[in-house]
């Protein structure tokens, strides 16, 4: 960690992403409560999210415009242009302009999926390769610590500022995160592209010459053909259903298991959010010790064994489960953003980010509704035991792949002359 932060341009990344993650962690919630207050509809309030996630369908464009573009740049442009895309909202003050804050949640979602591509790109041009576990893991750390404060922040300034002056707020945060970094500069020799500010070269391995549609699937060919990537793609799916199916059952467990009131949920959110900051924080060694798929394998049966405790509704049980699950997601998520850098050819990054993304939480929204119709007709802890189980699938699953990422302390992505002409696309599409 310190060898990370004696960088001085991870150092300004570091301040404009820690300040972006914190509009961001401001204004997710408080779109969804505006919604509320406006309407007093809980199924309103609920559509902010399927505004926020439905721009997922362009995860490939987006990905395909990351990877053509110079990231320092884009990242700038991003932030700001987020800040414009909030303006509209200072003129919301019934529900008559309700379609304003659903206009913006659409956008701000593309802008959320391009931002996310584009952080993953600029850590792999910013940082060593030795030096990636490291920054990712502070990027879990600051992004746990704000599940603790975040929604307690954006419901505090919407009730203290109210909408408008609270979407300005957010505003300002991401121009003072696009100003920060105007001031990036990659040392040279830092990473594998960047340090001229140049647009990252076109591998000629991930282009299909006169087919632009080949470029927008690029991503997801490299995801399939890469063995690592492969496993790694098919555990997150299955990790994600279950997290996904996971979502509805928190409150059936705390009023029927536990005999208490909704509210005790912001509790067990709390803990998860204590174990994260523990998680995220020892994330890089477990990453060097283990290799990417053993962190991941490690991180997800965690999570799993957190998914089972509920199965007995003891209070002891729940605090428990609450910082297992805290414990292992950030480990198994800097485990994947790290293999998907070192795995990835620089010029290729933005789409396979792009489109991992949009692979886990496609089946994961169709599970979160899935989750919601079969709570009701079917005792929580069975569902609590049988997501256990697909966790503790999907982590033996990974583990049987670790020797695909031996622990390591460098050695960046580099294609191999004889695949620049193949590409991806002649390597077995097969699980192992």
């Amino acid at each position: 960690m310190r060898r990370l932060l004696r960088r001085p341009e991870f150092r300004l990344f570091f301040v404009a992403l820690a300040v972006r993650m914190i509009a961001e962690s401001i204004l997710l919630l408080a779109l969804a409560i505006w919604v509320k207050e406006l309407t007093g509809s809980d199924g309103l309030a609920g559509a902010t999210f399927l505004a926020l996630t439905a721009p997922m369908v362009l995860a490939p464009l987006a990905g395909w415009v990351v990877d053509r573009a110079p990231r320092r740049r884009l990242f700038v442009a991003l932030n700001a242009g987020t800040a414009v895309l909030l303006l509209p909202l200072l003129a919301v003050h019934d529900a008559s302009r309700l379609w304003i804050v659903y206009a913006v949640a659409a956008g701000y979602g593309l802008s959320y999926i391009a931002l996310g591509a584009t952080v993953t790109a600029l850590v792999q041009e910013l940082v060593p390769a030795e030096l990636l576990p490291d920054a990712n893991g502070v990027s879990q750390t600051v992004k746990q610590g704000l599940r603790l404060v975040g929604p307690l922040l954006g419901a505090g300034l919407f009730v203290l500022l109210g909408g408008p002056a609270m979407a300005a707020t957010c505003a300002l945060g991401f121009l003072v995160a696009g100003a920060v970094g105007l001031a990036v500069r990659p040392a040279p020799g830092a990473g594998g592209i960047g340090a001229t500010g140049t647009a990252p070269p076109r591998a000629a391995e991930v282009r299909a010459p006169g087919d632009g549609r080949g470029e927008l699937v690029a991503g997801v060919r490299h995801l399939v053909g890469e063995p690592a990537l492969r496993r790694a793609l098919l555990a997150v799916v299955v990790a994600t259903i279950g997290l996904g199916f996971g979502e509805t059952l928190w409150f059936a467990y705390v009023d029927r298991g536990l005999g208490r009131e909704p509210a005790f949920l912001g509790v067990l959110v709390s803990l998860q959010g204590i174990g994260g900051l523990i998680g995220g924080l020892g994330s890089a060694a477990l990453v060097r010790r283990l290799g990417e798929l053993g962190a991941m394998a490690l991180g997800v049966a965690t999570v799993a064994v957190g998914f089972v405790a509920p199965v007995w509704p003891v209070l002891g049980l729940a605090v428990a489960a609450a910082v297992l699950i805290g414990l292992g997601l950030p480990v198994a998520l800097v485990g994947t953003m790290t293999l998907v850098q070192r795995n990835t050819p620089p010029g290729l990054v933005g789409r396979v980010s792009a489109a991992l993304d949009a692979l886990a939480s496609g089946p994961q929204a169709v599970a979160i509704g899935a989750g919601a119709l079969v709570v009701g007709l079917v005792d929580y802890r069975l569902l609590y035991g049988a997501i256990g189980g697909l966790l503790l699938a999907a982590g033996a699953y990974l583990l049987t792949g670790r020797r695909l990422t031996t622990p390591h302390t460098g050695g960046r992505y580099e294609p191999d002359d004889a695949d620049d002409s193949a590409g991806p696309a002649t390597l077995p599409v097969r699980l192992g």
